[in-house]
């Protein structure tokens, strides 16, 4: 008999950046699965896979946030890398999305292609196509979530920076 092994998905980085975002705030899968535009099955595979990662404890209600970090930190870029595309109108990403917009000047804005968006940029595929409509009502997730993509596509400056926040926001609760 042939057993397969769970594989991470880029659904459960989302999950798990959600769970961080929302802080010390009590949840459940049901409400978690609306804010995120999910269904409530793809979030209980999403904490079997994360548990199964070692993400999440064995109660699937705590992200172990200095492990959640070192794979963000050393594994995200290779495990989900992205190449900026064609220039589409979107929501802002990466460098040019708070907290790195901030920082970092560019003239080449990088963005999840959306007709909700107000910024026309190269476009970034998000690790959910959910991704864009969670994050209008939710600006911690969207910092979290363009810090993940500074990772992704960013170069070594916007790597680091990115970095940087991530530790201050996952592992200091900032």
């Amino acid at each position: 008999m042939k057993t397969q092994q769970p594989t991470m998905s880029p659904l459960d980085v989302v999950v798990l950046l959600k769970i961080i975002s929302m802080g010390d705030q009590p949840w459940t899968q049901k409400p978690l699965a609306e804010a995120l535009f999910m269904s409530q099955s793809e979030i209980s595979k999403s904490f079997a896979r994360s548990k199964y990662a070692g993400l999440i404890d064995s109660s699937g209600k705590n992200v172990r946030k200095l492990t959640f970090m070192e794979f963000l930190q050393y594994g995200i870029a290779s495990v989900y890398p992205m190449q900026p595309g064609a220039i589409v109108r979107g929501i802002p990403t990466a460098h040019s999305a708070a907290p790195l917009n901030e920082q970092i000047q560019s003239t080449e804005p990088y963005v999840w292609p959306s007709g909700k968006g107000t910024l026309r940029g190269q476009s970034i595929v998000p690790l959910y196509s959910s991704v864009v409509d969670a994050v209008q009502n939710d600006p911690k997730l969207h910092e979290l979530l363009a810090l993940v993509d500074a990772l992704r596509v960013g170069k070594t400056r916007e790597k680091e920076l990115a970095i940087s926040e991530l530790k201050k926001r996952i592992l200091d609760g900032k």
